[in-house]
């Protein structure tokens, strides 16, 4: 090649031209698409999430409660009251004694109350507690509180 061929040249030679870069906007019909999407299930879990919040409004405050309860009749009539919150006064009422006991087994059967816990609430009612200690009186009243639900005949029915 000589010197003088033009089409050897250096002169011709160009830099080599990058494509522009790809743009980000507007996306593709299916990334608005999977942004409704995904738009709508925040929406969604954050009702849900708001529900639960609120429906759990009376065991934060029975567990507060609960705390401030010294003796076992305390803690009886606040078990008496969280259930009221959920269920019909017609059903809660006439239970006393071991129904009672045995209703609220019913909506915590992880953890029964054991025969000391059936025996201080029953009988703190009346002011004659067994033992004036209530640390496992309020341990278990405070996870029945946290854990307790509807069984699923009652749901059913509602």
């Amino acid at each position: 090649m000589a010197e003088s061929d033009p089409a050897a040249s250096l002169d011709r030679l160009h830099d080599i031209v990058s494509p522009d870069p790809v743009p980000w906007l507007p996306p593709a019909p299916g990334w608005y698409v999977l942004a409704g999407v995904l738009l709508i299930a925040a929406i969604v879990s954050a009702i849900v999430a708001r529900r639960r919040w609120k429906a759990g409004a009376y065991r934060r405050e029975a567990l507060r409660e609960l705390e401030s309860a010294d003796t076992s009749a305390a803690i009886a009539a606040l078990l008496r009251r969280v259930a009221l919150s959920e269920t019909p006064r017609r059903e809660i009422a006439p239970l006393e004694g071991e129904a009672w006991m045995n209703w609220l087994a019913e909506r915590y059967p992880a953890q029964p109350p054991s025969a000391p816990i059936r025996e201080q609430l029953t009988a703190g009612i009346y002011g004659a507690a067994t033992s004036p200690d209530t640390t496992v009186v309020r341990t278990w009243a405070a996870n029945w509180i946290r854990h307790h639900r509807l069984p699923e005949a009652a749901k059913n029915s509602a």
